[in-house]
Order: C-alpha cells, then sequence, then structure tokens
C-alpha cells in the first residue's frame, strides 16, 4: 500500500501543474486587473500605469507571470492615489504558492489565504449537515425502495425522487423562504431568518446558527437526495440479484444478515466513488443557495471574485479545490480496497 501512495502522489504533481497552467491562463482572459487595482478618484497617470503594471508583474510575459506565482518574486507597493499613506510603499517578497503563499486580494489587499479562510468555515458550517443528511435519507430510502422494489412505497419515492430532481435548486429555495418566512408568520408561527448567518456581534452558537441554517440545508438535502435515492436504489438491485445473495439466503442465513453483509457492503462501492467525486466540492460551497440566502461562504466568495475579476483569490480557490479532489481520488481508491477486500491496490 505505502509504494501505491507515492505512486499515486507523484502522479498528481504533474497533473496538478497542468492544471495550475490551465487555470492560470484562464484566470489571466476574464478581465483586466489594472482596471481593478487602478480604481482611484482621479485619472491615474501614465507613469502610476506603469508602476502599477510593474507592481503586478503584468509587463512581464504570461510565463514569466506564471513563474513569479508559482515560486514568488519580489514586489512593491507605490502611491498610487497619492494620499502619501505609507501602507502602500511597503516593500517585500511573494513567496509563491509552491511555499504556501497564494498572493495577496486584489479588492481588499488581504492574503487570500485569509479571504479563503474567513470564508471556509461558513461553507463547512453549511455543508457539512447538508451532506450527512443527504447520505442518511438517500440511503435509507433508496435500500427501501430496492427492497420493495415496484410497491407502492417504491412508487411514491421514485415519483418524489424525480419531482424534486427536476426542480431547480433556486426554485427549491425560494419555496423554502414562502413557507417558512412567509407563511409562517402569517400563520403567526415562528419565521425563520431569510438571510445571512447571524446577527451582527452576536455570538456563534448552533443554538443561534440553527435557524439561519435551516432553509439552506432542507434546500441543498431535497435536491441531491433525489440524484442519491435513485441512484442507491439502482445499486442495491444490481447487487440483490446477483448469485452469491441467492447462495447466502438458500443457506437459511438470516435475512438482515445477507442484507448487511452481502447487499449493502457491495452495494456501497458505486456510492463510494460517488461520494468520492462529490466531498471535494463541499469546499466550494453552494453557489447559488449561498447566493439566495446570503450565506457568506466560498460559493459567494467565487461570484464576488469573479465579478471584480480578482483572479489572485480565483486562483487560490480553483487551486484548493484541485488538490482536494486529486487527494479525494486516492481516499477513494483506498477505502475501495477497505469496503472490499478483493479489489488489489497495485
Amino acid at each position: 500500500m505505502n509504494s501505491y501512495l507515492v505512486r499515486r502522489v507523484l502522479q498528481a504533481i504533474p497533473l496538478l501543474f497542468v492544471i495550475s497552467v490551465i487555470l492560470f491562463i484562464l484566470m489571466n482572459s476574464i478581465g483586466d486587473p489594472l482596471a481593478i487595482v487602478m480604481n482611484v478618484p482621479r485619472r491615474p497617470s501614465g507613469e502610476q500605469l506603469l508602476q502599477a503594471q510593474r507592481r503586478l508583474g503584468l509587463d512581464q510575459p504570461i510565463y514569466v507571470q506564471y513563474v513569479y506565482w508559482l515560486i514568488g518574486n519580489d514586489w512593491t507597493y507605490v502611491d498610487m492615489d497619492g494620499d502619501g499613506t505609507t501602507d502602500e510603499q511597503m516593500r517585500g517578497t511573494r513567496r509563491g504558492i509552491l511555499r504556501g503563499d497564494l498572493g495577496t486580494s486584489m479588492i481588499t489587499r488581504q492574503p487570500v489565504a485569509v479571504r479563503i479562510g474567513e470564508r471556509l468555515s461558513n461553507t463547512l458550517i453549511l455543508m457539512i449537515p447538508s451532506y450527512l443528511l443527504i447520505l442518511i435519507v438517500s440511503f435509507t430510502l433508496g435500500v427501501i425502495a430496492a427492497l420493495r422494489q415496484y410497491s407502492f412505497l417504491d412508487n411514491a419515492l421514485t415519483t418524489v425522487a424525480f419531482i424534486f430532481y427536476s426542480m431547480p435548486i433556486f426554485l427549491i429555495a425560494l419555496a423554502m423562504i414562502m413557507i417558512f418566512a412567509v407563511a409562517f408568520r402569517n400563520w403567526g408561527l415562528p419565521a425563520l431568518p431569510i438571510a445571512g448567518i447571524g446577527r451582527p456581534g452576536e455570538a456563534r452558537t448552533i443554538a443561534n446558527l440553527l435557524p439561519y441554517m435551516v432553509m439552506p440545508v432542507l434546500s441543498l438535502t431535497l435536491v441531491s437526495s433525489a440524484a442519491y435515492i435513485r441512484y442507491v436504489r439502482a445499486s442495491v438491485l444490481d447487487v440483490i440479484h446477483q448469485d452469491y445473495v441467492r447462495t447466502a439466503r438458500s443457506k437459511g442465513l438470516p435475512e438482515r444478515r445477507v442484507l448487511t453483509r452481502h447487499v449493502l457492503r457491495n452495494a456501497a462501492l458505486p456510492l463510494v466513488t460517488l461520494v468520492g467525486l462529490d466531498i471535494p466540492f463541499l469546499l466550494g460551497g453552494a453557489i447559488v443557495t449561498e447566493s439566495i440566502f446570503a450565506w457568506p461562504g466560498m460559493g459567494m466568495l467565487f461570484i464576488e471574485s469573479l465579478e471584480r475579476s480578482d483572479y489572485p483569490v480565483l486562483m487560490g480557490m480553483l487551486m484548493l479545490l484541485a488538490v482536494f479532489v486529486v487527494l479525494a481520488q486516492i481516499v477513494t481508491d483506498l477505502l475501495y480496497h477497505v469496503v472490499d477486500p478483493r479489489v488489489r491496490l497495485k
């Protein structure tokens, strides 16, 4: 197993290098960084534009800019707006992404790692409970539907799953607002807050966060569970008709043991792949859901950075996501071996 891990890690290095090159080229084509940086009250002079280009490294060819982003370079903050502040005249060295420096936001002048760290915790608060609920609901209902194939319950679950799967997430989110915020208030019931993550200055406790989490968590659970239920049902049906399951039953094994040891364990293999592909994207947040409920997570940060062409933040987010996708695939392969020892890691 150790040799397998070493080989997979070595394979991931050139893969991440290629991904970083593609992302860097795409990010440098989405907008003009100078239009963001030179957003000053009066029209900048030609010298100020040249200074800004040198500071950002935009006076260099794109492959040199990539090397600067990768391994670092000397940078200089200059007084572009003429207010004489010393914080814009600091000198230092950007270490590069290979040494843990993701760069500096063009909008807030904060380190990219700080910007991502502020939003990542909010995203995990929302996405982890949502994904746990998705797995519990979809696996339970998917197994029940498969064990009662073509029954009324199976048909009802299939119909409901198709309905929610075909509905866009923004429609479900708006329905949540109409029910839990508007209708509840009209009915004299405690209404849930529509947007945000808490009141200003309020301590971030479970009791304070829960009212703000109900609607976005329910929206994500309903949409994603609909797809997972169908996937789990199909996987269990494929396993339950295999010869080894019929053999186990013919030996007189209890149905519960047949289900737990033979059916569910083998049916979980395709689900492991699906979960392994989805889990890294928890870090990216739910863009539509976070936008509707004004949840200040990674999805909102991505939209804000894209609208304002803050490509250092975009590059940091996308590279972080790429690293976690690669790591998740390695972990998924290891879980294959744990769930089914017949799977060999070579």
